[in-house]
């Protein structure tokens, strides 16, 4: 196995410090919170250049997109970093730093731990591709995304998948379920599921509150589940070949001690949640951080690094384990973290920033799910959801103190906070870049040979098809 693109991953992840660390600026300043409230809509340009780049490039040059993506990523990256430093000097400066230490370093090496863990473990056995195994595999993703992540438990059954499916000459359709329920929907009961659930853990919302998008949560997998079944029922009838004949090997997990690297991961972001605000604070280059998350993220790369020292090569290499779907994740997500910040800012902004005009349209619950999920589909979820839930906050209990004014919510209009956060979670199946383990799910299936739909092919396709409807039939049901 080529250890050459963990390299590069590695230095990836500390691109962004080292620009930030190394980049021109004078004047101090922690960073201003009027900022939103100065910066213009344009500066949201090199993000919509980055994400027309993601879906075009690969549609119209795709052996250039393919060999120089980072150069790609790391070009609208500079194109927002360069004139922003320049006009705001140390406060776009400590911005740039902050969104890297705080929001990518933590983000990338959770998704490189559940990526390096999962990838040695490898199951084996007689798994043919029919319409009911794929449906079961399907429900069994869905159903533990909550508990290992939506990244976990899309790395853990996304190999077994495609290989049961190898057979079949239609396997686009397949994928994107895959990436619909196990990377994006089943990770809505827990805060271990999804980042942004997890972020409102840390604000003050009870773990097991998230219990509540159990029902919407069902709805969802239902009717997602039942389109899937007889998609693939009909499909597999029309394939002109069979699955192969059973050889009689039993279903068997190689590299199983994985999984208690895997839960020590589990562990890891559970206790970071719990601890945050009982070890205290770091300072590092201006920007705060917990204690409690600098562990975490200690622990989870030393899972990583047990992961790859005590695994057989052999089982990687069986399980077709390269590096190249967390290095383009690296790469993209390197660009898109800073290109997004101006974005993110005028939003945190509310009503004194230039898109007062969406903040102020949010008033009814149907609003906070569409507008926080069709944000979440392009901008980082989590910290969509968080300026979602701090407009709810500002609405209903203006002036309370955070933890006071989230159980207050829960109390008294717990249907708002249930509609942000289905919001966030649900739609980030939207779009390719909606969630991490979508892109990588969509990384892996292309190297195995699955044909994917192109960024718009994806919403065109099967977003606007098969989500939008669901979505607004959850809306009916749950948040009118």
């Amino acid at each position: 196995m080529d250890k050459r693109p963990l390299g590069r991953l590695l230095a990836a992840v500390a691109l962004g410090t080292l620009f930030a660390t190394t980049a021109w600026a004078s004047g101090g300043g922690e960073g201003g919170a009027g900022l939103g409230s100065e910066l213009a809509l344009y500066w949201g340009i090199p993000f919509v250049g980055i994400l027309l780049s993601i879906a075009l490039f690969p549609l119209l040059a795709p052996r250039f997109w393919h060999h120089h993506f980072g150069k790609v990523s790391a070009f609208w990256a500079l194109a927002l970093a360069v004139p922003f430093l320049v006009a705001y000097r140390g406060e776009a400066l400590h911005q740039i730093i902050e969104i890297y230490l705080a929001d990518y370093v933590p983000f990338i090496i959770l998704l490189w731990s559940l990526y390096t863990v999962a990838g040695g473990i490898l199951v084996t056995g007689s798994l043919a591709g029919t319409p009911l195994v794929n449906l079961l595999l399907l429900v069994v993703g869905t159903a533990i995304a909550s508990w290992v992540g939506t990244t976990g438990a899309a790395m853990l059954l996304i190999r077994p998948f495609l290989r049961a499916n190898a057979w079949r000459k239609r396997r686009t359709y397949q994928v994107v379920f895959f990436i619909f329920l196990v990377c994006n929907v089943g990770g809505a009961l827990t805060p271990l599921g999804d980042p942004p659930l997890f972020l409102g853990f840390l604000h003050g919302v009870p773990f097991f509150w998230t219990f509540k998008i159990l029902p919407p949560m069902l709805l969802v997998s239902a009717v997602l589940l039942a389109v899937f079944f007889l998609m693939d029922w009909y499909f597999y009838r029309k394939e002109e070949g069979r699955p192969p004949a059973p050889d009689g090997s039993k279903l068997r997990v190689e590299g199983g001690h994985n999984l208690l690297f895997l839960a020590g991961v589990v562990a890891g972001v559970l206790l970071s949640g719990v601890l945050h605000t009982r070890l205290g604070t770091v300072n590092l280059l201006g920007v705060t951080l917990s204690v409690a998350g600098v562990g975490r993220d200690v622990l989870l790369v030393v899972m990583g690094i047990l992961s790859l020292r005590t695994t057989k090569r052999a089982i990687r290499e069986r399980n077709e384990f390269t590096w190249f779907p967390i290095v383009e994740v690296a790469y993209l997500f390197a660009g898109i973290f800073v290109t997004m910040i101006p974005v993110l800012e005028i939003l945190k902004a509310g009503t004194h920033g230039h898109m007062a005009f969406l903040i102020e349209a949010v008033k009814r619950p149907l609003h906070y799910f569409w507008v926080t999920g069709g944000l979440s589909s392009f901008l980082d979820n989590a910290p969509t959801y968080l300026v979602f839930l701090n407009t709810a906050l500002g609405n209903f209990f203006p002036g309370v103190p955070e933890r006071q004014a989230i159980l207050n919510l829960i109390q008294h209009q717990e249907i708002y906070l249930e509609a942000v956060a289905a919001g966030a979670v649900f739609m980030g199946a939207n779009t390719y870049i909606g969630n991490a383990p979508n892109f990588m799910v969509r990384s892996i299936a292309e190297e195995a040979g699955v044909e994917m739909p192109s960024f718009f092919g994806y919403i065109l396709k099967y977003s606007l098809v098969f989500l939008v409807p669901t979505f607004v039939l959850v809306t009916l049901v749950f948040f009118r």
